[in-house]
């Protein structure tokens, strides 16, 4: 039951993380300045200047953020792009070897480009996402995985 929940959230992740690499709008917001809407177990964040959105729909993630995640501001947009690279670049190299990995954990590639320029709100969301599939699944995607 938990793995389909994991499952579903990474496809509209990475399916919505992929559409937006092509600079495709793929849902209006209400707001213009990029938010958190927390509807019962979705999060959602929107950058409508840059045309990138990212949706997660999973039971425990979403309390997750609100209780264990550091707010805001707290890391730079630069260490969160930089850690991203590293953890997506690990993803889809177990997403390769399905031999190797779970592939029940690892069902898509995930097209995180450094060169695009995705906001502070979708690279804090990709984050947390990493830190906490991490945690829940003990995977180790690179480095020192902090706990929280």
């Amino acid at each position: 039951m938990v793995m389909k929940k994991c499952i579903s959230i990474l496809i509209v992740l990475l399916t919505i993380i992929a559409c937006s690499s092509a600079s495709q709008k793929i849902a209006s917001t209400d707001t213009a300045s990029g938010s958190n809407k927390k509807i019962s177990d979705t999060v959602r964040i929107a950058n409508d200047s840059l045309e990138y959105e990212v949706i997660i729909i999973d039971n425990g993630f979403s309390t997750w953020l609100a209780s264990r995640a550091y707010p805001r501001n707290y890391y730079s947009l630069q260490y969160l792009e930089n850690k991203n690279y590293l953890y997506v670049t690990e993803w889809n190299n177990r997403f390769s070897q399905p031999q190797r990995y779970n592939p029940n954990l690892y069902e898509m590639s995930i097209d995180y480009r450094p060169d695009i320029h995705y906001g502070y709100e979708v690279n804090y969301l990709i984050y947390n996402y990493m830190i906490y599939f991490q945690n829940t699944y003990k995977q180790k995607l690179w480095g020192y995985v902090p706990s929280r």
